[in-house]
This record gives C-alpha cells, structure tokens and sequence, in this order.
C-alpha cells in the first residue's frame, strides 16, 4: 500500500470538515447556479398571481443578485426595482431584538433581568408573568399570551396605552410553558428600548442599525413610504381577482413589524448578520449579543409554523430572538417572514454556508417568498430543485377546500325562525373592554350595524340575542358572532364577542348615555331630598361625579347607569332614579334595593 495514500486521505477530510474545496476542484459560480432563475421567477409569480417582487442574493460577503421583477403599481405599469420599497412586516422582529441587543452592549439592560426593575407600571394579567418577565421572554414567544390580534389591529391607542392595557389580556398558557407568536410583547420590546434609549424605537433604529448600514431608503411609517420616489402598492387577491388595498398604518405596534424597505438595504442587514455583528469592518453590535439573538430559544410546536416541518429537507424548528431556526436539507437556516396588509416579505441566511437573501412582494399573505427562498437555496448549495411553489400551492388549495368546508358546516347550530328580545334600537350603544377598547353598535334604519378599532360592519340577525359580524377585519373572521346579554332588569347590558379563540370570550360592558357625565346634564339632580322624615343630599363633586350625603354617614358616589338612573359604587343592585317634571326638573328621587322602591321628594 502507498504511503502517501493515508496522507490524502486526510487532506480530503480535512477538506471536508472546513467546507473548503478539494484539491483541483473548481468552486461554483453563484451567478451560474442562478442560470434560469428568471425564468422560474415568471412562472411561479403567474401562478400565485404576484403583481412584483424583488430579490436580493447575498455570497461569500457580496451581493450576487439584486432584482426586481413585475410592477410596483399595476394600473400605471411602473416596474419593481432593486430600489422599490415593501412593507417587510414581521421580518422587522430581528430589527428589535438588534435594538435590545445593543441597549445589552451598552450596559442598560440584560438579557435575563426582570422587565419591571427598567418599567414598573408594566402589568400582566398573571402576576408572576408580571415579575418574572424579562427582555428574553418578551423576544421568543413564551409570555403566555395567546395573540390577541384584534385588540391592536387599528386600534386607535398610543403605543403607551396599549402597553398599559396588556394587563386586561387572558393567557392562555402558563409563563414560558409554550411558544405563542405574540406582536404586542415585541411591542413591549420596543417600548422598552425607547425609555432605555430616552427617544424611542424607530429613531434608536435609525441611528444604531439604519444609518451604520447605509439604510437610507429604509422607514417606518406609511407616510414615509409614499413619499419615497419608488414605492409599491399594496395588493390583495378577493374572490380570484387581485386588487390594490389600502395601506395599513400599524405604526403603534411598530416593533412588531412597521418597517419598509427595498432589497438594496435589506442585503446591507443580511450582510450584517453573516458578519457576526459587523458591516465590512466597523462592528455595529457584538459578536456576543448576536450569538444570544441567533441561538435557539424555544422549541417552536404551534401547528401553523409547523407547517414547513411536513417536509424532509426542513426538521426541528426553533425560535431565537427575532429569528425562527431549522435545518434545510441539513444546511443550518435562519429566517423570518413578514406579512401585513399588501406585503409578504422573508428575510433569511445559511451562516455556515455564508450567503443569504431578501425576497419582498406586493401580495397580501402569499407563500411565494417561501418558495423563491427554497429554490435560490436549491441552486446555491448545488442541490436538486425541489417542487416547492408546487407543494405550497397544493397546501394553500387544500386549506381554502377545508375553509370552504367549514363555512358549510358552521351553521349547523342555528336555531331558525327566532326574533331578538328587544327592539333594535335598545342594542344600539357603546360597549367597553378595559384591553379591547370600545365596540359600538348604531341602528341604521332596520339594521344595526357596528364600529370597532376604525372598521365598520354590518351586524345581521342569527338567532334569539346573536348578531353576526359582516365583513370584519377585510373578509377575515366572517362568521363572528356577537352575543347581547341582559341584566337582572332586562336591559342590554353586554357584548360578548370572540375576539382570541385561544381564551374566553371578550366582554364588552355598555356605557352609559354620554350625557349622563356631562355637568349640565347632572346639575337638575342636585338638592335636598326627604326619604322618611330624613334630609340627604345631591351634589356634584369634581368635575362630574355626583354624590350622595346623608348625615353623619360616609358620601356614596352615583356611577350613571341608564337615563336618569344611578346605582351606588360598590353597590350595583341598589339604585336611585330620579323622577323629573314636564319642564326636565327634578321632583323627587326613587331609591330601589332588593325590590322594594322609596320614594323621596325633592325639598329644594
């Protein structure tokens, strides 16, 4: 036997263990493995109906491809370019957990140290969430709140209002026990890094990732968008037909996916990650901070993320910090997808393969930058191409069959040939939940119809005290359903409506006549009542809160409750309506408890 037989049998290991070419190999050209991709591009944009897409290709340190395909505006026939800028969605995550990254570089937060010793209002409806939470736990998905999406969805609130009525929103699993995707604790997230940074997320990011990275083209409101020179619109496709939508602002909820980009700056930031942290030479954040972003965190069991995992060549899906992670065809893969309103986006790299890639399209809640990812990885790992757009195509359409299927199915508990209890107009007013905000119902000639967060829908009979929502959330959740329930005196009291499947149904109490907190409206019940040989008083205090004082007893405040009716704080089945006079004057006062009413004349 040689003896040097031994030696190159090591040098090809060796070869081998470092991912290095053998001797006299020729590496392949990237550009070359992407020889066709056009071609594949068109067909596969045709058969998901994508207006445009563009497409950045990062290898070995250097952009390979930057692309833009189809139009950016159908109806004018504008062309997507490599400088057209997409909502990017939820790929802005990564974003903010960079943020919070840097803020631990910084020394101004840990990773692991309780979010309340940097905010102390913040509140959780479960306690020891509430302690416990960390910046971690806000940035991998295990707070223990389900989704809870329709209470930000064009919510009117502040991004302060809205962390502080995270409080009001029911988990539906124990702290750190499961991963639930979860936008508004990313928006904790970013709120947090504003009050650490003393200005606020966005223009942390700006000045700490944007700008070190050359970003110039990237923002964060609508605003900005439209006003950038080559911008996309927004699509949707409704009953087979693609149509231009509106644009969602979701500014509020930002760190959870409010930036817009083109692929030209996007490639900057894979190349960023690649880096470990550098952009060429100049560190933008530590090589620690990374590894802590980019390593597994929670094992990922929701079904809908475990879609991909029906596949072979995609196995143990996990979640860091911003990033989902897997193994492809046994290539480490890290990446996340964006969808808003318009938008679907992924962003993703094979740090150990050094190359990654952008893919960003017009289209509401498509697979195609899944499918576009999975083949450029294809090429560039010098694998067979796998049917990818096909097997998602065939996911998609067996998925509307089932929904189809359902609609047909979900009314099978209808009870036909029933009336509601009350006349129409008695639903009409407004319903509040402390987390979800105001749901107000109006009575449109013989119809009810109902606002929530900014949208109207029509609200149509189903059965007894059920009304069902039409057209809620643009098409999604159509067969919600709002349950009006009565009080101990037969009034329309509540609005019970399933808002998160995950928990119990959200509850929705009226408020009272608006009129009845104004001072004007108040001032007639002022005065002296007589109840029994005994004088009380009414009065206001403040600015419109009306009380009670009898002598020698503690005041008792008057909470409104319908017309010219109050029942006492603390004492909800105790009551006192005052009774008024041709002219609008106050005559006297009915008090009412456990059934029985006094009556009590006004004195003066």
């Amino acid at each position: 036997m040689s003896k040097k037989r031994p030696v190159l049998y090591g040098v090809l290991i060796l070869c081998v263990f470092l991912a290095l070419p053998a001797p006299g190999a020729n590496p392949a050209d990237p550009k070359a493995q992407l020889k066709g991709f056009s071609e594949f591009v068109a067909k596969s944009m045709a058969e998901w109906k994508v207006p445009g897409m563009a497409v950045a290709v990062i290898k070995d340190g250097k952009v390979i491809l930057s692309e833009g395909y189809g139009l950016r505006d159908v109806e004018n026939n504008l062309k997507v370019t490599p400088q057209t800028v997409f909502a990017i969605g939820s790929s802005s995550k990564a974003f903010t957990a960079t943020t919070m990254g840097l803020l631990v570089d910084d020394g101004k937060v840990e990773w692991d140290k309780p979010v309340r010793e940097y905010l102390p209002a913040f509140k959780l409806w479960d306690d020891f969430a509430t302690e416990r939470m960390t910046p971690r736990d806000l940035l991998c998905h295990r707070s223990g709140l389900p989704r809870h999406e329709a209470m930000w969805y064009g919510s009117p609130f502040s991004r302060v209002e809205m962390f502080d009525r995270l409080r009001y929103l029911e988990p539906s699993k124990d702290f750190r026990a499961v991963w639930q995707y979860q936008n508004l604790m990313y928006m904790t997230a970013g709120h947090l890094v504003g009050v650490l940074s003393q200005s606020s997320w966005e223009d942390f990011t700006r000045k700490r990732i944007f700008e070190p990275l050359g970003m110039t083209s990237s923002g964060f409101s609508i605003e900005d968008m439209k006003a950038a020179p080559d911008h996309s619109l927004p699509y949707a496709e409704k009953k087979d037909k693609v149509e231009e939508i509106p644009y969602k602002d979701i500014g509020t909820i930002g760190p959870a996916g409010s930036i817009n980009s083109n692929v030209v700056d996007m490639a900057n930031w894979v190349m960023m990650n690649l880096n470990k942290g550098k952009f060429g030479d100049k560190p933008v954040i530590s090589e620690a901070a990374m590894t802590q972003i980019q390593s597994p965190q929670m094992v990922v069991q929701d079904p809908v993320f475990l879609l991909l995992s029906n596949f072979p060549e995609l196995y143990y899906p996990s979640y860091g910090l911003g990033w989902f992670l897997t193994s492809y065809r046994g290539h480490t893969l890290l990446h996340h997808g964006g969808n808003i309103d318009g938008f679907s986006a992924m962003v993703s790299f094979m740090p150990r393969d050094n190359m990654g890639l952008v893919v960003l399209t017009n289209l509401n809640g498509n697979l195609l930058p899944y499918a576009v990812m999975f083949n450029i990885y294809d090429r560039l790992l010098g694998l067979d191409q796998k049917p990818w757009s096909a097997r998602f195509k065939e996911i998609i359409d067996k998925m509307k069959a089932e929904g189809e299927k359902t609609k047909k199915e979900a009314d099978k508990d209808r009870q036909l040939n029933t009336k509601p209890s009350h006349p129409l107009e008695d639903y009409a007013g407004e319903y509040a939940h402390p987390g979800y905000g105001t749901l107000s119902v109006t009575k449109e000639g013989d119809n009810l119809k109902a606002r929530y967060n900014g949208k109207d829908f029509g609200l149509s009979h189903y059965h007894y005290d059920v009304f069902e929502f039409k057209d809620l959330f643009e098409g999604e959740g159509r067969g919600t359903k709002v349950t009006f329930g009565l009080d101990i005196k037969g009034n329309v009291m509540t609005a019970t409506v399933q808002l998160e499947p995950a928990v119990k149904d959200i509850v929705f109490s009226r408020l009272p006549d608006k009129a009845m907190s104004e001072r004007s409206f108040l001032e007639k019940f002022c005065g002296q009542y007589e109840l029994q040989g005994q004088l009380f008083t009414v009065q206001i205090k403040g600015g419109n809160t009306l009380v009670v004082q009898v002598p020698g007893q503690p005041e008792i405040e008057l909470v409104p409750y319908k017309g010219t009716e109050f029942t006492f704080k603390g004492m909800p089945n105790a009551a006192i309506e005052f009774v008024l006079d041709e002219s609008g004057a106050a005559v006297e006062a009915k008090l009412k408890q456990a059934g029985a009413v006094l009556t009590a004349p006004k004195k003066k």
